[in-house]
């Protein structure tokens, strides 16, 4: 019961805190990105800069259903899939500093107690509702809260230029917060953040350790626990879905590879109506990549039109020798399977009018190597996309059409839904069966209060009868899936 009273004390800390702060001091966006739309000024000393900090707090409640089409077992009779609901409540108290003479420090606690359908030996069977627990803490030590000291670090700002020193989030192209379950996806490293260049943003980091949303520490980047004495090394370093399995820790620390992240990321807006972004992503000895993506804008009648087209180039710098060219190492039908050498296009259009936008999005993955991106930032993000889906497998097309609508007769609803058609290779054997997906999701604001609801739904329906290059059959992709969110912000 020492969990639950964490939580509870929590809670109860965060309450008693409100109706000093002005309730309307931060925000969520439609994915849950956390603003900030009132910030700390400038302190004079350093007493000021602590006392005229402020506290931003969170109680937020999450659950989750899964329904299977199909549940399995192997031959030995191990679960592989199973139906399960799993639900969370917790919060979050984050704080920043004034700053002082350019200084300035924040942190952030948060914490989740989940509760699940499953046995605690059955963890690795949770899917979407992973994110609200730690696997690894279930499998080992049966316990199912987390608490987190998820940010703290020291900033320098000087003019439109900042540096921040610790953990912290860092949104970019392939590393995002994500902040969709109950704590964001977080790092370790130095970051820049400057828009001293007119119409340009620049983002730069290097990130030493990354915490997923569903781990109580900080663990390796690009890096797989494969302790030969712990039977749940797997899920102790980065255990994302998009992780490639084949980057065992041991093989990198024999190979003397510390995965490291260094990020360059500039957005340019000099040319009217034209949006230029452009990335770069390495973890050196492993894998890097560059992406270059335009979106411009021109308007027909009333509505605006916005064509993107996004380009990215994957380079093997290792990695591949090490795990293959398949994210869970199964490397038949693909023609050089020990090279993760590849290349993504995806292109869209968007068609904009007031509270309006419809979508249409593709994507396309060269017949090479999988994408490598466990940090929580989707290549195909924005143009083919769906919830809880991943489409950047080698030789994978995929087509998206989005429809968003702000209703005005109801104040602050909005319905965002997605059907999507995932084009998967038959022939290769570690990439899953061809699935439509249709996904709907409903927010609610509730007027000047800080709450907000959100319920996510998708259907996953997907081909029962493909049979790969080995002749086996592979596994029904099909799923039902429901998400409810509640936060309260003060």
């Amino acid at each position: 019961m020492r969990q639950v009273k964490l939580v509870w004390i929590l809670i109860a800390f965060i309450s008693a805190a409100y109706g000093t702060e002005d309730s309307q001091k931060h925000s969520l966006k439609c994915n849950m990105l956390h603003l900030y739309d009132d910030m700390p000024g400038e302190a004079e000393d350093i007493t000021e800069m602590f006392s005229q900090g402020i506290f931003y707090g969170r109680i937020r409640f999450n659950s989750f259903g899964l329904r299977w089409k199909e549940e399995i077992e192997n031959d030995e009779g191990v679960k592989l899939r199973e139906n399960h609901t799993v639900a969370a409540i917790g919060g979050s108290m984050i704080y920043k500093s004034a700053m002082l003479n350019g200084f300035s420090v924040g942190a952030g606690v948060y914490m989740s107690q989940s509760i699940g359908s499953l046995e605690d030996d059955e963890a690795y069977l949770y899917k979407a509702g992973k994110g609200v627990l730690s696997r690894y803490d279930l499998l080992t030590e049966d316990t199912g809260y987390i608490t987190s000291l998820t940010q703290a670090y020291v900033k320098y700002k000087y003019k439109e230029t900042s540096v921040k020193f610790g953990r912290q989030l860092f949104e970019s192209f392939l590393t995002k917060s994500n902040d969709t379950k109950m704590i964001p996806n977080a790092f370790e490293g130095l970051t820049l953040h400057s828009k001293d260049l007119p119409e340009t943003s620049l983002k730069m980091a290097y990130l030493t350790r990354q915490k997923l949303r569903d781990h109580s520490d900080f663990h390796h980047l690009l890096a797989v626990g494969d302790d030969p004495d712990d039977p749940y090394a797997i899920f102790s370093e980065n255990d994302d879905s998009a992780m490639h399995v084949g980057l065992k820790l041991s093989e990198l620390e024999a190979r003397g590879i510390d995965d490291h992240l260094i990020i360059a990321e500039v957005k340019n807006e000099s040319i009217e109506n034209l949006t230029l972004t452009m990335n770069y992503t390495a973890v050196p000895d492993l894998v890097s990549s560059a992406m270059i993506q335009t979106d411009y804008r021109f308007y027909l009648g009333g509505l605006s039109i916005i064509p993107g087209l996004r380009y990215m180039k994957q380079f093997d710098d290792g990695a591949g020798e090490i795990g293959g060219a398949n994210l869970k190492t199964e490397t038949d039908g693909y023609s050089d399977p020990d090279s993760l050498d590849t290349s993504l296009l995806g292109a869209r259009v968007d068609v904009v009018e007031d509270e309006f936008k419809l979508r249409f999005g593709y994507t396309k993955v060269a017949d090479d190597g999988d994408i490598v991106a466990p940090w929580r930032g989707f290549p195909t993000a924005g143009f083919s996309r769906a919830m809880g889906q991943y489409n950047w497998y080698a030789n994978t097309e995929s087509y998206m059409v989005q429809l968003d609508y702000e209703f005005e007769i109801i104040e602050e609803f909005k319905i965002i839904s997605r059907f999507v058609v995932q084009d998967f290779d038959d022939e290769k054997i570690g990439v899953q069966a061809d699935s439509n997906v249709f996904t709907i999701d409903l927010l609610k604001g509730l007027g000047e209060s800080p709450l907000y609801v959100k319920t996510r739904y998708a259907h996953v329906d997907g081909d029962d009868d493909t049979i790969a290059a080995n002749g086996i059959l592979k596994k029904d992709p099909s799923y039902d899936e429901l998400r409810i969110e509640l936060n309260y912000l003060f």
